[in-house]
C-alpha cells in the first residue's frame, strides 16, 4: 500500500493543492495584500499559494500522526531569515494568521480535527493524502 512516505514530496503537494482547489477551498480575500511572514521581502507571487500552503500543512499534520501539532511550531517551520541590511540576519516566524485560516479551511472540509493541544489529521484526511500519494506514484512509474 502506498502512503505519503512513499511519494515524492513536491509532486504530492502540487497534486494535493490541485485537488483541494477543485474541492472548492477558497483563498481569503486579504491574501493578495499580505506577506507570508516577517522574513519575506514581498508577497507570494504564486497564483495557487494558498492551496499549496494548505496541502503542505496537511502533509505536515499527517507526518506528525499520533501527536498534535500547533500553529506556533508551524510558524517556526515556515519562517525564515530576515535580511536586516548590514546587521546580521535573524530568524523570523511565518504568519500565524495564514496558518490558522488554512487549518480552519481544512477543518471545514473534514481533513483536520482540532484537539486539546493542537490539530490532528482526521481519517478522511489520511484517506485523501494516501489517495493522492497513490496517484502521484502511478504517474511517476
Amino acid at each position: 500500500m502506498v502512503t505519503v512516505y512513499d511519494a515524492e514530496v513536491n509532486a504530492l503537494i502540487k497534486e494535493a493543492a490541485r485537488k483541494l482547489e477543485e474541492m472548492g477551498i477558497k483563498r481569503p480575500d486579504y491574501l493578495e495584500f499580505v506577506k507570508s511572514g516577517a522574513h519575506a521581502e514581498r508577497r507570494p507571487t504564486q497564483q495557487n499559494f494558498w492551496h499549496l500552503r494548505c496541502a503542505s500543512l496537511l502533509r505536515k499534520v499527517y507526518l506528525s500522526q499520533g501527536t498534535a501539532i500547533g500553529v506556533n511550531r508551524l510558524r517556526r517551520h515556515y519562517g525564515g531569515r530576515k535580511n536586516r541590511g548590514v546587521a546580521p540576519e535573524k530568524a523570523k516566524r511565518a504568519s500565524g494568521s495564514i496558518i490558522r485560516r488554512a487549518f480552519m479551511a481544512l477543518e471545514k472540509v473534514g481533513f483536520v480535527e482540532k484537539g486539546k493541544k493542537g490539530r490532528r489529521i482526521s481519517p478522511a484526511g489520511v484517506k485523501f493524502l494516501d489517495s493522492v500519494a497513490r496517484s502521484v506514484t502511478k504517474k511517476e512509474s
